[in-house]
């Protein structure tokens, strides 16, 4: 789905009539501008924060329109491949990038607006745990969701690093069918926050 939609596109999202969308933007409820025309239009995160706040339901056609982002960092340049092209080759058709440090990871981080983050904690340059906490910290990030990967930590130590913010732990050697199959649920889940009724204040 596009990223800018016009009234009538808003209106087919929303499952209202198209004076019901322009009611609500006059009234100050759905942020929008004018093109040069004059033409209402409005940023899809906008529209779907405000069906959000209102309990409408978002659809899972709609939302399965947009790629899901995926982020993997990891130096080592066999498993990034690995990781990379079974990702890019999955049904789900993910938008995966790599970064090889820390520099790298947080720049994709601000840019590439992950989804998801594939992250080896073991890198020289990154302290996982601080990484972790710093993601979910920021407002930006905090829904983004972190695998972690590492060859050397235990099941305690993979249990700290959930408390810092990490979704799900993986040991070396990587088992790209079960990590395919999380991700899949991980994003799944993130795809389809609301399935239950219109609240009351959701109404036309």
């Amino acid at each position: 789905m596009e990223d800018t939609l016009t009234v009538f596109k808003a209106s087919q999202y929303c499952k209202v009539s198209s004076q019901t969308i322009i009611n609500w933007i006059d009234a100050g409820h759905i942020k929008a501008y004018k093109t040069v025309g004059g033409h209402r239009r409005i940023n899809r995160p906008d529209l779907e924060a405000f069906m959000r706040k209102q309990g409408i339901p978002i659809s899972r056609e709609d939302l399965c329109e947009e790629r899901r982002r995926i982020l993997v960092v990891d130096d080592d340049p066999i498993i990034v491949e690995s990781i990379v092209q079974s990702l890019e080759e999955d049904e789900f058709d993910y938008d995966v990038i790599s970064a090889a440090d820390g520099f790298e990871a947080g720049l994709q981080v601000n840019h590439f607006n992950p989804h998801l983050i594939i992250l080896d904690i073991m890198m020289p340059d990154i302290k996982g745990n601080e990484v972790c906490k710093k993601i979910k910290a920021n407002p930006k990030t905090k829904d983004t969701k972190i695998i972690v990967l590492s060859a050397y930590l235990d099941d305690e130590k993979f249990e700290q690093m959930k408390s810092y913010g990490a979704d799900v732990c993986f040991s070396k050697p990587l088992p790209l069918a079960q990590l395919k199959e999380e991700v899949a649920k991980m994003l799944q889940l993130s795809r389809c926050p609301l399935t239950g009724e219109l609240t009351e204040g959701g109404g036309q």
